[in-house]
C-alpha cells in the first residue's frame, strides 16, 4: 500500500501538460490611436457608455430595451446556449473527481460446488469501485481549458446578439417615431396643396386662370396624397419590427411607440474612444479570441492521446450464496490500471494535425474580426458624419423653400404673378419638407449603426 501512494506521488509530481499554451494575439491595428475617419461635429473621444441608447434620455426607448433584454427570443436562445456551454465546462472540471461505480448481481441455477451443495441455488455479489485518473500529460486539464474558452465564448456570443437587439430596437423606435413625423408632414402638405386646388378651380370659374393651371393643381395634390402610403406603411412595419424583437405578436405593438411623433435626438456628444478602446469592447473580437484560445488548447488534448493513461483504482466486492454456510467473501483491490493506445499512434497524429489546421483557422478568423470591426466603425463614422452634413444643407434648402413660397403667395395676392408660380414653389416646399424628414430618419438610423459598431450595449460576464 505505502508503495503505490508513494508512486501516486511521484507520478502527480512529474506530470506535464502537453501542446502549445496559448499567448493572446496582438492585432497589427493595437498600436493606431485614432480612427481614421475625422469624428464628425457633436462627437467626444471618451468611451461609450454600455447602456448608450440613454443618451436619449426617452424613457419610452428605455423600457422598450429593458422588455427586450428579458424577452427577446434570440437572446433567450443565445442564454439557453450558454447554459449548454457552462455545462460542458462543469463536465470538463469533473474529470478531475475520482469516478465511482456501484455493481450488485443475483442468480439463481446451478454451479459447481462441492458435492454436499449439489442443486440450484441463490447466489449474489455487489461492489464497488473507485478509479482516478492522473492527469500525467495535460490531457483532462487542456480539455477544461478548452471547454472554459469555449464557455466564454458562447457568453460573447450572447453579449453580440445583445448588441445587436438593443441597437434593433432603438432603430425600429425611432424609425417609427420619423415616420410618424413624416405621415403629419405629408398631411399637412396634403391640406396645403387641396387649399391650392380649391382655390385655382375657383379662378378657373371666374375666368381668371387656365384649364392647365388647374390640372397642374390636382396633380400636385394627388402628388402629395401619394406620398401618406408609403410613410404609413412604414410606420406600421418599424412597429410589427419593434413588436417581434420585444417577443410580442404583431397586434400586441407597444401603445407608447405607437404614439411617439418625433424621434429623439442625443441630449449630449456622442462619445466615440479609440481603437484600443473597440478591440476590448467589440464582443465578437472577444468570442473569435476565446474561439482560438480553444482550438489551441484542443491541440494539446489531441497531443495527449500519444502518450499513455493511468489511473489508479480501488474496489470493494461481497459474494455469497444460499446454502448449508451460508458462505460469503469479501474482496478488495488498489491498484494502477496502464490503458495506452499502441502501436497506433497514426489516428492521434491525424487528430492533432486536424487540431492544428483548426486552429490556424480560428487565427485566421480572428484576423477578419478585427479587420471587419474596424472597417464599420470607419464606414459608420463616414456615413453618420455625412448625413448630418446633408441634414443642415437640407434644413436651409427647407428654411430657403418656405420663404420663396411665402413671398410667392404675396406676389400673387399683389397681382404681379400668376398663381402657377404660387404652385410651382408650393410644390418645392413639400418636396424640401418631406427630404428634411426622410434624412432625419437616415441621421437617427446612422447614429444608431455607429453605437452598434463601437460594440455597445452590454457589460462583461465574470470570468469562468
Amino acid at each position: 500500500m505505502r508503495k503505490i501512494i508513494l508512486c501516486t506521488l511521484l507520478l502527480s509530481t512529474a506530470a506535464c501538460t502537453s501542446g502549445p499554451n496559448y499567448v493572446r494575439p496582438r492585432p497589427a491595428s493595437a498600436d493606431q490611436a485614432t480612427f481614421v475617419t475625422a469624428l464628425p461635429s457633436a462627437t467626444a473621444t471618451t468611451a461609450p457608455d454600455s447602456t448608450w441608447w440613454r443618451i436619449y434620455e426617452d424613457p419610452v426607448l428605455d423600457a422598450l430595451i429593458e422588455r427586450a433584454l428579458a424577452a427577446n427570443t434570440d437572446l433567450r436562445a443565445a442564454i439557453a446556449n450558454l447554459k449548454a456551454a457552462d455545462a460542458v465546462l462543469g463536465e470538463a472540471r469533473n474529470a478531475r473527481l475520482p469516478q465511482t461505480m456501484i455493481s450488485g448481481q443475483a442468480t439463481y441455477g446451478r454451479t459447481q460446488p462441492p458435492l454436499f451443495l449439489q442443486g440450484d441455488r441463490f447466489t449474489g455479489q455487489g461492489g464497488i469501485q473507485l478509479a482516478y485518473e492522473a492527469d500525467l500529460f495535460g490531457r483532462v486539464s487542456r480539455s477544461i481549458e478548452a471547454a472554459r474558452a469555449d464557455a466564454a465564448a458562447t457568453d460573447f456570443a450572447r453579449a453580440a446578439v445583445q448588441v445587436r437587439v438593443v441597437a434593433a430596437v432603438t432603430n425600429a423606435y425611432l424609425s417609427a417615431c420619423t415616420a410618424t413625423r413624416a405621415i403629419a408632414a405629408v398631411r399637412s402638405s396634403i391640406d396645403l396643396t387641396t387649399e391650392s386646388a380649391r382655390i385655382i378651380a375657383l379662378q378657373e370659374r371666374a375666368g381668371s386662370a387656365a384649364v392647365l393651371d388647374v390640372a397642374r393643381a390636382e396633380g400636385q395634390r394627388a402628388e402629395a396624397r401619394a406620398a401618406l402610403a408609403p410613410s404609413e406603411d412604414a410606420r406600421q412595419s418599424a412597429l410589427y419590427e419593434l413588436a417581434a424583437l420585444l417577443g410580442l405578436p404583431p397586434a400586441q405593438v407597444p401603445e407608447a411607440a405607437a404614439r411617439c411623433g418625433s424621434a429623439p435626438g442625443p441630449h449630449r456628444p456622442i462619445p466615440v474612444g479609440d481603437v484600443a478602446g473597440l478591440l476590448q469592447r467589440r464582443p465578437d473580437i472577444a468570442e473569435s479570441e476565446r474561439r482560438l484560445a480553444a482550438a489551441t488548447a484542443r491541440i494539446g488534448v489531441a497531443t495527449a492521446e500519444l502518450y499513455p493513461r493511468i489511473s489508479f483504482g480501488a474496489s470493494v466486492a461481497q459474494a455469497g450464496g444460499e446454502g448449508i454456510s451460508q458462505s460469503r467473501g469479501l474482496v478488495y483491490g488498489l491498484g494502477p490500471l496502464l490503458s495506452f493506445s499502441f502501436p497506433n499512434t497514426s489516428a492521434a497524429r491525424a487528430r492533432i494535425r486536424q487540431s492544428e489546421a483548426r486552429t490556424e483557422a480560428a487565427l485566421a478568423d480572428f484576423d477578419g474580426v478585427v479587420l471587419t470591426a474596424l472597417k464599420e466603425v470607419e464606414q459608420a463614422l463616414s456615413g453618420y458624419g455625412t448625413s448630418v452634413r446633408r441634414r443642415e444643407d437640407l434644413a436651409v434648402a427647407e428654411q430657403r423653400t418656405e420663404q420663396a413660397f411665402r413671398l410667392a403667395d404675396l406676389r400673387y395676392r399683389a397681382g404681379s404673378i400668376a398663381y402657377v408660380d404660387v404652385i410651382l414653389a408650393q410644390s418645392e416646399l413639400v418636396r424640401a419638407r418631406l427630404a428634411l424628414v426622410e434624412q432625419d430618419r437616415l441621421v437617427a438610423s446612422n447614429l444608431v449603426i455607429l453605437f452598434r459598431a463601437l460594440g455597445g450595449g452590454w457589460t462583461p460576464a465574470p470570468s469562468r
